[in-house]
């Protein structure tokens, strides 16, 4: 589905339907560089069990014009403004790395328009080493190594994929490759500088489930339990040997317990 929103194209994948207003609805919110590609599972199980899906490519990702939104708070707001361009009222957020801070912003700020939210690979704040932000900067593909490298438990590197072929680390290396200029480090420099996550996981009203890697070196499991103590209605799984690509990792494992909750 292609939308309008503050004069640029948003492309937002609905599983092929038209959203229906009276139906349940999932919002889906990628992390770093992404696009909305990496929920192609859960999105797919949602639309077949007559829910809405809205899969977002964030400004400047994906198939979505315009530049890249600067901050988390900017970001919760234009995720408010999709819902209301699809004519939905009310939806369930899932989010993973920088969409899951999104989804607890958009929680705090909009709570009347939210009813859960699922946080995969998230910890609050969500510091960015000095040297990463700088060659993101720079648009360097060493940024992007970076990313790849440290997004993955170190069994996945090595193999393990249970599609055959299917190679983890090569998929999310090209999927980053894809990244506009400038978008990464717009990405990364506004999970740095969301300092206000802590205040606002304590206003959220809406049950959450964190969904955590045990090998995520990105969002390591025992800084994301300060999340789960922030949040007032929070649940905590953690998926074993996985790392922080836990949608390439544990695809069935994520999709088992988003059923449960969204």
């Amino acid at each position: 589905m292609q939308l309008q929103i503050n004069g640029h194209d948003v492309f937002v994948a609905t599983g092929n339907r038209v959203p229906d207003p009276k139906k349940e609805t999932v919002i889906f919110v990628h992390g770093t560089g992404q696009d909305h590609s990496i929920w192609v599972l859960p999105t797919r199980y949602f639309a077949r069990h007559d829910r809405n899906v809205l899969a977002v490519d964030l400004p400047g990702h994906g198939r979505s014009g315009g530049p890249p939104l600067e901050s988390i708070e900017a970001i919760a707001g234009w995720l408010i403004a999709v819902l209301d361009a699809t004519g939905i009222i009310r939806a369930a957020i899932v989010g993973h790395s920088l969409g899951s801070l999104v989804a607890i912003a958009a929680a705090a700020q909009q709570p009347q328009r939210v009813r859960a939210i699922a946080l995969v690979a998230t910890t609050v704040p969500m510091p960015v080493s000095e040297y990463l932000l700088e060659k993101a900067k720079e648009n360097s593909h060493e940024a992007i190594e970076m990313l790849n490298f440290w997004g993955f438990s170190k069994s996945a590197q090595l193999g393990g994929n249970a599609t055959p072929g299917n190679w983890m680390l090569g998929h999310g290396l090209r999927l980053l490759e894809n990244a506009r200029p400038g978008v990464i480090y717009s990405d990364l420099k506004a999970c740095n500088e969301y300092l206000g996550g802590m205040e606002h996981a304590a206003l959220v009203k809406c049950p959450a489930l964190l969904i955590l890697g045990e090998r995520d070196m990105l969002t390591p499991v025992r800084s994301a339990m300060k999340v789960a103590e922030a949040l007032p209605q929070a649940e905590k799984v953690v998926l074993e040997g996985s790392g922080h690509a836990l949608l390439a990792e544990r695809p069935d494992s994520v999709l088992d317990q988003l059923i449960r909750v969204v």
